[in-house]
């Protein structure tokens, strides 16, 4: 969408000429799944598919909120001084949560502002659209009102938002990634102490294929919180002779001598795979380093199958299409990426078996599952900012 396109849009909705135009871009997950909230590391990209706005500040305390992929809702109207969660809101409550919060912090929003915004990331694929939403209001709540705000602030705001707002209990893996996202760089992030660094995300001759099941995803009434709580309760238990805060703090070995403290079957698989996958995130980062791709595919691999096994967040949809391309010549590595329970996976494909892996995969998926699933080359992009 061009700055051209974007102002137009605003303009056909408000009839006025917007003041602030911002995009903020969606996220794929290289490998480090659910190990955001356990303590681990992650290894996240923003990539070119997200979401645009474009305000204008109001002279009243009005907010109006319009976007362009939920049409039938029209112009959504609040108050400025009554930012409470609505479930007729819709999409809207993600921009109040934002609002808010910014508010709470002690930045100074005078006035209500019309918003216009549009995505281009597929509703539901797991890319990470309410974070995109929310660091897309926090920069331009900040270019309308010259707030005097660090990045990594309007990071937790957007998970605070997501927390305690919307009532999903993530990690903050996918809005430190949309906000602090550089071109052709995949973002090595310790949770523990949000300690990161860029690694030049040079794939050669291949390119990351994200893979849509085109399986709706809704997070917040998924088993996304469940997880979270068997994790909990699982370091609660090594807690009898341990002193953790996190899954994160034990390496295989450590998990292995300690294991038995942990009294439920499923909540040991929920740790082990937290454990576990931190672990392979560790090796990736080096892999990545130090240009071996086949090592950084096997380790994706293997994170899918304990994200399948041991974790049980994929489903049918995302097995038949990971496993389908695991068959393929010229495929290094795939794996879910996200939360599960539909959304996308992506795979590392060499550019000469693209048609063929997109025909071959989709063919395999159309054929169980009835429906098509869609294909996208990931282009890994900048961070939220001002157009």
């Amino acid at each position: 969408m061009t700055k051209t396109e974007l102002e137009a849009a605003f303009a056909a909705i408000f009839q006025k000429e917007p003041e602030c135009l911002c995009f903020s871009p969606g996220r794929i997950n290289l490998i480090g799944e659910h190990t955001d909230y356990n303590g681990g590391h992650v290894f996240p990209a923003a990539i070119s598919l997200g979401t645009y706005g474009a305000a204008r500040k109001r002279d009243d305390q009005v907010l109006r909120f319009y976007s362009a992929n939920f049409k039938e809702l029209g112009i959504i109207e609040v108050n400025l001084q009554e930012l409470i969660y609505d479930a007729q809101d819709n999409w809207a409550n993600y921009a109040k949560g934002v609002v808010k919060f910014l508010q709470e912090a002690g930045h100074s929003i005078a006035s209500g502002f019309d918003l216009y915004v549009e995505g281009n990331i597929p509703n539901g694929a797991g890319l990470s659209s309410s974070a995109s939403l929310e660091l897309l209001v926090g920069c331009i709540c900040q270019g309308l009102f010259q707030l005097q705000l660090d990045r990594l602030d309007l990071v937790k705001i957007g998970q605070q938002t997501e927390n305690q707002f919307i009532g999903v209990n993530s990690g903050i893996m996918d809005q430190f990634a949309i906000g602090m996202g550089a071109e052709k760089c995949a973002l090595y992030l310790d949770t523990n102490n949000l300690e990161y660094k860029l690694v030049p995300l040079d794939l050669g001759s291949h390119v990351i294929v994200i893979m849509n099941t085109n399986k709706r995803r809704e997070l917040a009434d998924s088993k996304y919180n469940e997880r979270r709580t068997e994790c909990e309760k699982a370091v609660a238990e090594l807690n009898s002779l341990l002193n953790i805060e996190t899954l994160g703090e034990l390496n295989a070995i450590s998990f292995d001598q300690y294991a038995y403290l942990i009294k439920d079957g499923n909540r040991m698989k929920r740790a082990r795979h937290a454990v576990l996958e931190n672990q392979r995130t560790l090796l990736a980062g080096k892999a990545l380093e130090a240009g071996h791709l086949e090592e950084f595919g096997r380790l994706m691999n293997a994170s899918h199958v304990s994200l399948e096994h041991d974790y049980q967040v994929t489903g049918v949809e995302l097995d038949t299409l990971v496993h389908a391309a695991w068959q393929e010549e010229g495929v290094l590595g795939a794996r879910m990426t996200g939360a599960g329970f539909g959304g996308c996976a992506i795979a590392i494909v060499e550019k000469g078996k693209l048609d063929q892996f997109k025909e071959n995969v989709g063919k395999i998926y159309k054929d169980k599952m009835g429906y098509a699933a869609d294909f996208y080359i990931a282009h890994i992009a900048q961070g939220t900012h001002p157009l």
